[in-house]
């Protein structure tokens, strides 16, 4: 089969949850651990980095693996949802795995992924972790993809563990508290392996706690050692002063993913390091310097507070929940403006009471939808926006949207906003 033609196979043969959602979702690691014993159990031959949380762990999975590449190391790099394409998902060194290597995969295995017909989210796991085990990267940085106690990923042992802030999402899978979803978060946790809490959150402290003890990890609340100063923005960039309390260091960053939350992810990135580094990895501040200085080059990520265009200026940011939205408008607040035009679009098991409640009412809407069995009709997000006393105007394509707004917006004073969904996001031409 061509490339093409062996996604489409994986799509249409496996269950997808970005297309389907929760009946897409198998709550146990049976098929995980199966297919990697099949495949020779690829995920015991290099070190990992694992890294959970609701918002926050793909910015902080991409800054992990862009220092180390900074610093010399071959890094692999798993992370899902892909924006663009499949291949996506597995990088080595900020590349993508070659579409050959997808294509032999699938054909290698066909027998086997026909008859134990795994999700399409685990066999994406198991492709990755033979291609770091084939490439022989130095450590792999896997990103949870849902929750993490029973997420495909969690059958790795890695040397660290990080988890990042915790909110609100998924909560028809894992839970409809905070503690209950941290507790998922922290099924990460493994015996020994020490773990990183990126943000002291009082009411899920006590379940980390609590679990890290069990497994007699060292816990680490990084933004108790790591304390922002001041921060700007220097040309697009955002500029973060950093206190380290163990060392009364005061280091100035630069990042190249100008988000604000990024102050949220930032502490967890530098107390990773320093674990990093005692367990004997060689990581300069000039290459930390780098690595922040150039995540997106390195990596290839995109959607995270992304600018596509000026006059209007125009950003896109695929924060999806409650917290995800309210970093967002944190980011619109940091940005000059005369009138807000937003373009959403969401899944259909999403909260929007929790989302909507949040949205400015003077802001101009366009409400879209994603090309997917699981997005919500633009018609119906309508109508529930305007019990919040949001409203404005109905495209179906997140092109039209955009365009819409565009024609309408001030070029020189009006700012546009594209979000609520990673695959709205995803089907912008050009990004």
């Amino acid at each position: 089969m061509t490339y093409q033609e062996t996604i489409d196979y994986l799509y249409h043969l496996l269950p997808v949850f970005h297309r389907t959602g929760a009946s897409a979702y198998k709550p146990n690691l049976t098929n995980t651990i199966n297919l990697c014993a099949h495949l020779g159990n690829p995920q015991t031959k290099f070190k990992s980095i694992h890294v959970a949380g609701t918002n926050g762990k793909g910015s902080t999975s991409h800054m992990l693996a862009a220092i180390l590449q900074s610093a010399g190391y071959k890094v692999g790099l798993y992370t899902s949802p892909h924006l663009k394409d499949f291949s996506e998902r597995i990088r080595v060194n900020g590349q993508p795995i070659a579409q050959e290597r997808v294509i032999s995969f699938v054909d290698e295995n066909r027998i086997f992924i026909q008859s134990v017909l795994p999700s399409f989210f685990e066999l994406t796991v198991g492709m990755a972790f033979q291609e770091f085990a084939r490439q022989q990267v130095d450590i792999a940085v896997v990103e949870v993809g849902l929750g993490g106690r029973l997420d495909s990923t969690n059958i790795i042992t890695p040397i660290l563990s990080l988890i990042t802030s915790i909110g609100y999402d998924h909560m028809d899978i894992l839970g409809d508290t905070l503690p209950l979803i941290a507790a998922e978060k922290a099924g990460i946790i493994k015996p020994g392996i020490p773990v990183v809490i990126s943000e002291r959150q009082s009411e899920v402290e006590a379940i980390f706690r609590d679990v890290a003890a069990r497994n007699n990890s060292p816990l680490y609340f990084a933004s108790d050692r790591f304390i922002i100063e001041k921060h700007g923005y220097d040309r697009g960039n955002l500029r973060i002063e950093l206190l380290d309390q163990v060392s009364r260091n005061k280091n100035e960053w630069t990042l190249e993913l100008p988000g604000t939350y990024q102050m949220k992810n930032l502490p967890g990135v530098m107390q990773a390091i320093d674990l990093l580094r005692e367990q004997g990895f060689e990581l300069s501040d000039e290459a930390i310097k780098t690595g922040l200085a150039q995540t997106i080059t390195r990596t290839g990520l995109k959607g995270r507070w992304q600018k596509i265009g000026d006059n209007p200026l125009t950003y896109v940011d695929t924060g999806h929940n409650e917290a995800g939205i309210k970093a967002i408008l944190e980011c619109i607040q940091s940005v000059k403006h005369r009138q807000l035009w937003m373009i959403l679009g969401f899944v259909k098991d999403k909260d929007l009471e929790r989302v909507l409640r949040l949205l400015p009412t003077t802001a101009n809407y366009v409400f879209c939808e994603s090309n997917l069995p699981r997005a919500l009709p633009a018609i119906e997000l309508a109508e529930v926006a305007k019990s919040f006393g949001l409203r404005g105007s109905i495209r179906h394509n997140v092109n039209e949207a955009l365009q819409f707004a565009r024609d309408q917006a001030d070029p020189d004073d009006d700012l546009v906003v594209v979000g609520g969904s990673t695959f709205v996001i995803a089907e912008i031409n050009g990004i």
